[in-house]
C-alpha cells in the first residue's frame, strides 16, 4: 500500500436500506488491506464507519468483478449481500449495462437493474447441511439443539434464525453475541430474529457476526426467507421488513434473489496521514 500511502487513498461510502460499507476499488491499482486498517476505517468515531469493507477487483473468469469483503472487526466474511447491490448498481451505472456478473469467496452472482431505482442480486442456493454451514456437529439444521430451536442456514456464511413472537421484543444486543459464539458454530454466526407479520412478510432484526447490531443484512434476509419457507411458516417469496425498511426476497431454483433500494452516499479520500498512522 506504498503508493496509497503516498498519494491518499480514494473511497466511497455506500449504504443499502441503512447497512452501511467502505468501498475500495482496486481495479486501477492494487489495495491490500490488513486487519487494523478494516478496524481503524470502520470506527465511526475515528475513521469513516462501516459495517462490512469490500474491495473491488478486477473481474475473473469471465466476470465483470471480482468482490472481497471484511467485517468491521477486520474478519474475512465470503458474502455480504446488501453490499454486492450497492457495488452492482454502481457499476451498471459506470457501463450503462443492465445486467453484471459478479465473483465472490463464495461464488459467482448474477445483478441485474430491477427498474424504479431497485438492484436485484442473486446470492445462489442456501446450503443447509450440517457441515455446509458449518456445524461443530451433526444435527438438525431446521431446529437447531438451542434454546428457541432456531433454524441455520448458509449463503456462503452461516446463519442462525430464531422465529419470535416479537422481534421488537428481543434483547439483541445481549442474544446476538451470546449465538454468534457459541461453540456450535466453529466460525461463528450471524443471528436474526423473526416474526411473521403476514403470509408472505416478516418483521426480522438482525446481529451480524464481527460487526454487531446492523439495520439491515442481505444474507440474513435472504437466510431468514429460506428457514421460514423451510418451517412452512411462509411461501418462498417474501417481504422481510428491517430496521432500515423493507427487503424483497424471492427463493428460485436458481437461488435466492434479493431486490432492494442502494445509496451511494458519498466519495472522499483516506488521507496519508491516517494510513501511515496505523
Amino acid at each position: 500500500m506504498a503508493d496509497a500511502q503516498h498519494n491518499g487513498l480514494p473511497f466511497m461510502k455506500m449504504h443499502g436500506l441503512g447497512n452501511d460499507f467502505v468501498v475500495l476499488d482496486g481495479r486501477l491499482r492494487a489495495i491490500e488491506v490488513s486487519p487494523a486498517l478494516a478496524v481503524a476505517l470502520a470506527d465511526r468515531h475515528r475513521g469513516v464507519g462501516f459495517d462490512q469493507l469490500a474491495i473491488i477487483d478486477a473481474g475473473r473468469d469471465g466476470a465483470d468483478a471480482h468482490l472481497t469483503f471484511l467485517n468491521a472487526d477486520g474478519s474475512p466474511a465470503a458474502a455480504c449481500g446488501n453490499a454486492t447491490r450497492c457495488i452492482a448498481r454502481h457499476l451498471m451505472d459506470e457501463t450503462g449495462g443492465e445486467t453484471l456478473t459478479l465473483t465472490t469467496d463464495h461464488g459467482r452472482l448474477l445483478a441485474r437493474d430491477a427498474g424504479d431505482a431497485l438492484t436485484s442480486v442473486n446470492m445462489g442456493p442456501p446450503q443447509t447441511a450440517w457441515h455446509e454451514i458449518p456445524l461443530a456437529r451433526e444435527v438438525d439444521t431446521l431446529e437447531l439443539p438451542l434454546e428457541g430451536a432456531p433454524t441455520a442456514t448458509s449463503m456462503g456464511n452461516p446463519h442462525c434464525t430464531f422465529f419470535v413472537e416479537d422481534a421488537e421484543a428481543v434483547d439483541l444486543a445481549t442474544r446476538g453475541p451470546q449465538i454468534e459464539h457459541d461453540p456450535l458454530f466453529p466460525e461463528r454466526t450471524n443471528v436474526q430474529f423473526a416474526s411473521v407479520i403476514g403470509p408472505d412478510r416478516l418483521r426480522m432484526r438482525v446481529w451480524e457476526r464481527g460487526t454487531g447490531i446492523t439495520l439491515a443484512s442481505g444474507s440474513s434476509s435472504c437466510a431468514t426467507a429460506v428457514a421460514a419457507a423451510r418451517r412452512g411458516l411462509t411461501g418462498r417469496s417474501v417481504t422481510i421488513e428491517l430496521d432500515g425498511g423493507p427487503i424483497a426476497i424471492d427463493w428460485r431454483e436458481d437461488g435466492v434473489w434479493m431486490t432492494g433500494p442502494t445509496a451511494h452516499v458519498f466519495t472522499g479520500t483516506l488521507t496519508r496521514a491516517f494510513l501511515e498512522s496505523l
